[in-house]
């Protein structure tokens, strides 16, 4: 097993790393033509930074647009912040001073994780317009977050596991050593999910947030009046004509 979850781990990582990389490029070279930033707009550069940064921190849009969606998924996704940042422990020797104090928070976070995904999965269940275009893709996804949440929590309060020898395990792989993991199922089901995770995260819907940094509708800057707005292709048009 020890082996197995080695090669799972380097494979996963290099889908993940590399599918995001790709990703992002494509998104780069999405043409926008057009000057269309969603009114009110920012005027100035500062202005749109501003913006992104409500967008990505707070979900503006969607605080905006519907309140329940909103508690929800800024709940699932500041639990989900926290627990990553936690799990770094894992990952580094000596502990960071901001990883160590982080370490309550970030426990306790996982119930918040668990408890936005919950409300946005039986969303998909109880609003009929919502239900209609959920897609067994959906579904599934919820679930295995929801899986991952789940089996974190019972591993930390319920079936204890060897978080030293864990700590000991993904050390030794980011040198290419492989340490034995702790014989547990529930760490091996935990484990195979965050695996799981990984490989489809790069071609999954999972994948939104680069896409929010390439929206014309919020990264441009509303002076269509003051400056002529050109894409890099059609520039090159131009320079030929």
């Amino acid at each position: 097993m020890n082996l197995l979850f080695a090669l799972l781990f380097y494979v996963a990582t290099l889908i993940l790393v590399g599918g995001i990389a790709y990703r992002v490029y494509e998104y780069a070279q999405a043409p926008a033509p057009l000057k269309i930033p969603t009114t009110p707009a920012p005027t100035t550069t500062g202005g749109v930074v501003f913006r992104m940064f409500r967008e990505v921190v707070f979900f503006e849009s969607l605080f905006k647009s519907n309140l329940w969606i909103w508690a929800l998924g800024w709940l699932f996704h500041v639990g989900l912040a926290l627990v990553l940042l936690r799990h770094l422990r894992y990952f580094t020797e000596p502990v960071n001073f901001i990883i160590a104090f982080i370490q309550p928070f970030g426990m306790y976070a996982g119930f918040a994780m668990a408890a936005g995904l919950a409300g946005l999965w039986a969303r998909r269940f109880l609003v009929e317009r919502i239900r209609y275009i959920s897609t067994p893709s959906d579904h599934l996804m919820l679930a295995l977050l929801l899986g991952i949440a789940v089996t974190g929590l019972l591993m930390k309060f319920v079936m204890h596991t060897d978080i030293v020898a864990v700590k000991t395990f993904f050390l030794g792989l980011m040198v290419f050593e492989i340490n034995p993991l702790p014989a547990h199922p529930g760490l091996y089901l935990h484990l195979g999910m965050v695996v799981l995770l990984m490989i489809i995260f790069p071609v999954s819907k999972l994948l939104h947030a680069p896409g929010l940094f390439f929206s014309p509708t919020r990264n441009q800057v509303d002076n269509p009046r003051e400056t002529r707005h050109l894409a890099p292709w059609a520039a090159q048009l131009e320079r030929k004509a």
